[in-house]
């Protein structure tokens, strides 16, 4: 019965439904991502779900089509105005990553070997485009060994990630609270707000503009470019796709939160995380058990030397620290956890609908230049240079 695509789909949906269900009533305290990923390792591990069950699904691989076109729709949520000004983001995200990564190196180094630091590094600081680089690299030099660790460290860095960004996001929603209550609060997205108002209104006049199914074709058609250039170029597509958002949203060719004027989001962003849920896909039992010393080594240490990083950075730029480092902790976990987290706080913080979007506006930009900053960017640096010295 599993064999049949809808009910496998709706199986790992059960998984995602019932992580935003755990969600809402802790009031976000448990990611959603957090019980979808660990309740498809416990139904895989343990017989419930077949080991192809995704690819029996395919609905990851409508996922996987679907990254460019979420990604674009960032782009439409960012004004420019407001992406000129999250230089501190940029900022702090490279600090997580480089004391991080420093104290994994040093540490993991002495206690295994390099080779073994080098493999967790990479993809610590960032996520499967990294994984790709570590792993070629290690098999490419006869230590195929090694592979599992990259690899059991990006199935697992969310695990610690998400909860602790979570946390220290609540701290500082409930602070904005307070800010808000006495009077003290001043929007970082005030200017960006009007911005947004004059690019997108009026409401587009005309069957065409105001057509849902053309607002999606256009949104493919930015994404579809977006890939090209990151193909013939080397900046990675994902920037393409977002760079395109923000100035399709300058130009007008697309409007502000352009998805969901689509009424396509939704679907979009549970397609994302089936993706998501592949990457553990290979993991077992045997394969976290023996590699288990170095991979909780370098995921200990590099998630405390990352919150570290963010921490003195935010100090140096003179940002909250509980702003700050969850910012640094989208190393851990990227897009879409960092929207995704950013969306779950809000709505469970708010005490009404104008307080959830005045939350989740400050959170979402500097998160999402953060997972840009280091899982796009910064990580694949990072690896490429590393592996070069095995």
């Amino acid at each position: 019965m599993i064999s049949n695509p809808l009910v496998a789909t709706t199986l790992i949906f059960a998984l995602i439904a019932l992580g935003e269900y755990i969600s809402i009533i802790t009031r976000a305290r448990v990611p959603m991502l957090l019980t979808a990923m660990v309740g498809y390792l416990i139904c895989v591990w343990t017989g419930i779900f077949p080991t192809d069950i995704l690819e029996v699904s395919t609905f990851a691989a409508v996922g996987a089509l679907l990254i460019g076109p979420a990604i674009l729709h960032m782009g439409t949520m960012i004004p420019l105005s407001l992406l000129k000004s999250q230089f501190k983001a940029v900022l702090i995200a490279l600090g997580g990553i480089v004391i991080g990564g420093g104290i994994v190196l040093i540490v993991v180094s002495l206690v295994f070997d390099y080779p073994t630091a080098v493999a967790g590094v990479g993809p610590l600081s960032g996520g499967v485009v990294a994984l790709l680089v570590t792993s070629e690299r290690l098999t490419e030099i006869g230590l195929s060994s090694l592979v599992v660790i990259p690899a059991l460290v990006v199935a697992f860095q969310g695990l610690l990630g998400m909860p602790m960004a979570l946390n220290f996001m609540r701290r500082y929603a409930h602070k904005l609270q307070k800010d808000m209550d006495n009077g003290s609060f001043v929007s970082i997205t005030d200017n960006a707000t009007e911005e947004v108002a004059a690019t997108s209104e009026p409401e587009p006049a005309g069957p065409i503009r105001s057509s849902a199914t053309m607002k999606l074709f256009f949104v493919f058609v930015g994404a579809s470019v977006g890939i090209m250039l990151g193909e013939v170029t080397p900046i990675h597509y994902t920037l393409w796709c977002l760079a395109i958002g923000i100035a399709g949203l300058q130009l007008g060719v697309f409007e502000a939160r352009t998805l969901e004027k689509a009424n396509s989001f939704t679907l979009t962003m549970v397609g994302i995380i089936f993706v998501v849920i592949g990457t553990m896909a290979d993991v077992t039992p045997m394969d976290v058990w023996n590699n288990l010393p170095s991979i909780l080594v370098i995921l200990l240490l590099g998630t405390f030397g990352i919150a570290l990083g963010g921490f003195v950075m935010s100090k140096l730029v003179k940002w909250h620290p509980y702003k700050g480092m969850p910012v640094a902790l989208t190393a851990l976990f990227g897009f879409p956890g960092d929207y995704i987290l950013c969306e779950e706080v809000s709505r469970s913080v708010a005490r009404d609908k104008k307080e959830e979007k005045i939350i989740f506006d400050e959170l979402m930009t500097p998160m999402l230049i953060g997972g840009f900053t280091t899982v796009t960017i910064a990580s694949v640096v990072v690896a490429g240079i590393l592996v070069q010295t095995l």
